[in-house]
């Protein structure tokens, strides 16, 4: 996934047991907008368990007869988990989903709306997480790390649920790019290829989380050196208050959205930083993407690739929000939710409480 180790390196380890099933995993999704009630769309809300959204997608489109493009969905949740989003289909079948049952699909709601619903309308998502044998001294770094998160945010890491049931995928996806290997499925050569542009965003995460971390312990002047870059390029880093530090030239977004824009004064783009206004981007490198310059391009640059797809920016920290926690000590349960924004991994923070 990504290097945590280089955020809290010396800090003992917590133990704990996590099992991604529905019973301990709960994925709830906040739509981008409020359904208009009306329209020729019928919006459903559902509850599925054991499932990831494709299948649920097909056992719609073999139950009402209609094809899969017609069926619409904001993203991709879990499959061993307990998840709630919201589908869209065509409001002529309404009869034919008044009749439909499933042991794994639960309607709980419908309404309708003007448009289909497309990949991405969604603010993010809502977890319900239970830790199970936290004892003792794990309990305390929990909440520690918690603590931490809540404050100064979480490197926005691709969880391993990118990269396949071995983890290898994005091998496959570098193999193609490299004319090694071919794949007559689109979908999939385009899956795989993603797989490999979110590995080169993780590895390029890992170098700034490392660079953030080293600043702090060192002086710029030896940074610089580790790195090998260019003397003077971290000047003015090492007085941020944020952990991630902000360099020249790295692309900034308005957070949790909005538009983007160089960073040029370090100071105060640190500071609104601070405030959650703004967020350092990384590269998924690829087509009719903005790259970075200056000292961040130096570093961007050793991760960046020639990929035959349309590239983009990705947050490369976030900031989870409406952190709840509870211990129960009878049954050594740690039960914690919390909101991410869209395209952010749950999987990470629990490597995070874990690992480091």
């Amino acid at each position: 996934m990504g290097n945590l180790e280089w955020i809290m390196p010396f800090n003992p380890k917590a133990t704990f047991s996590f099992n991604q099933t529905p019973r301990d995993f709960i994925v709830k999704e906040e739509p981008l907008y409020d359904f208009s009630g009306k329209g020729e769309h019928l919006i459903l809300k559902v509850r599925k368990k054991g499932l990831s959204t494709w299948e649920m997608i097909n056992i719609f489109s073999n139950h009402l007869g209609i094809s899969k493009r017609d069926i619409g969905y904001a993203g991709l949740k879990d499959k061993n988990a307990l998840t709630i989003q919201h589908i869209s289909l065509p409001k002529k079948f309404q009869k034919e989903v008044e009749a439909f049952s499933h042991s794994n699909i639960k309607i709980l709601d419908s309404t309708y709306h003007d448009n289909k619903i497309r990949v991405g309308h969604l603010k993010g998502n809502h977890f319900d997480i239970r830790l199970k044998k936290v004892l003792g001294a794990s309990k305390e770094k929990i909440d520690s790390t918690l603590n931490w998160i809540e404050k100064n945010g979480s490197p926005n890491y691709f969880g391993y649920q990118r990269f396949g049931v071995d983890g290898t995928n994005y091998l496959d996806g570098k193999k193609i790019l490299d004319g090694e290997l071919k794949i007559r499925d689109k979908k999939l050569s385009k899956f795989l290829i993603s797989a490999y542009q979110s590995y080169l965003f993780n590895q390029w995460l890992s170098k700034r989380v490392e660079l953030s971390r080293l600043i702090d312990e060192f002086a710029e002047v030896e940074v610089e050196k580790i790195f090998d870059l260019e003397k003077g390029s971290l000047e003015g880093v090492k007085s941020q208050g944020n952990f991630f530090k902000i360099l020249r030239g790295d692309l900034l977004f308005h957070y949790p959205f909005g538009k983007i824009f160089f960073a040029e004064d370090l100071e105060s783009e640190s500071q609104r930083f601070l405030k959650q206004d703004i967020s350092p981007t990384g590269l998924l490198a690829g087509k009719k993407v903005k790259l970075s310059k200056d000292v961040a391009f130096e570093i961007e640059s050793r991760f960046l690739t020639k990929i035959d797809e349309i590239g983009s920016r990705r947050y490369a920290w976030i900031f989870p929000k409406e952190i709840k926690k509870s211990y129960i000590p009878q049954k050594a349960h740690y039960e914690l939710s919390f909101f991410l924004p869209k395209g952010s991994y749950a999987t990470v923070i629990i490597d995070f409480l874990k690992d480091y």
